[in-house]
């Protein structure tokens, strides 16, 4: 678990990640990119250039979300591995999110920044990787379904706006995972797939920690800017996301994420 001997910067290490395809090459280096900073091996500069689509493998094929076969109801092994595939590739790409945020951003904010961000990137690399293992025991892997392509639609939008990537990233697009995850590990437990079910509710208790990031930090830097924080949370939800911020809300989970109905009730559709 080791990277190239020429990268010596958090800026490179995050580039790198970017730009590996492969599904456990890329997992590899974001624990290995996430270790070295931790030991102090990487320098605080971000001094690369990263790339506008992180490389992807040739599997799962990308597809437009309305372009997505349907999964149907956890029941069937079948619809249970769909699901399981979907979250694969959102924690898949969530690897690319978080280090793409370090290295875009990083350096407009204090080292601390740098430090739980590159923690959280270490993080949805471990999402992904049991999520891969769990659809391996049910005899398929990540890249046999085809997967959904909107989800870096997010990061190019908020490309040039570290807010607008931090209000959209962590506090809609994660924190709708929080709404939603109860319901899913219900329906697998339903069904008596308790492994499955055990697994989400595990990397849910750190996804409550990675919106905590988004609005911690969120909030840093409008109060500097002297801005409401709710207040521009809305506007910039409303000028950036394409999609709709719909109850039902988990309201706790959002709260222990400092996320709290003063942000998003108003969006509410």
């Amino acid at each position: 678990m080791t990277l190239p001997s020429s990268i010596n910067s958090v800026g490179a290490a995050c580039a790198h990640v970017l730009r590996t395809p492969d599904p456990l090459a890329k997992l590899m280096a974001a624990r290995a990119a996430a270790r070295n900073w931790r030991l102090g091996r990487l320098a605080h500069r971000f001094d690369a250039a990263l790339p506008d689509r992180p490389a992807r493998p040739d599997a799962p094929a990308l597809l437009p979300p309305n372009k997505m076969p349907r999964r149907g109801k956890i029941g069937s092994e079948r619809s249970r591995i769909a699901m399981l595939h979907a979250l694969a590739h959102i924690e898949f790409v969530a690897i690319d999110l978080a280090f793409d945020l370090v290295g875009r951003f990083g350096g407009a904010f204090p080292r601390e920044f740098t430090d739980q961000w590159m923690q959280v990137g270490a993080e949805e690399a471990m999402h992904f990787a049991l999520l891969d293992r769990r659809l391996r025991q049910l005899g398929s892997h990540y890249g046999a379904l085809p997967a959904h392509d909107g989800l870096w639609q997010a990061a190019e939008e908020t490309a040039a706006d570290a807010l607008a990537r931090l209000a959209i990233v962590p506090m809609v697009l994660e924190a709708r995972a929080l709404d939603i995850t109860p319901a899913t590990v219900e329906r697998f437990e339903a069904i008596g797939d308790m492994t499955s079910g055990r697994m989400l509710r595990r990397i849910m208790q750190d996804e409550i920690r990675h919106v905590s990031a988004g609005t911690t930090w969120f909030n840093w830097a409008t109060n500097r800017l002297g801005v409401d924080s709710p207040n521009h949370y809305q506007m910039l939800v409303k000028r950036h996301f394409r999609g709709s911020v719909k109850p039902p809300f988990n309201d706790s989970a959002r709260r222990q994420a400092g996320l709290t109905e003063e942000f998003y009730a108003a969006l509410a559709t």
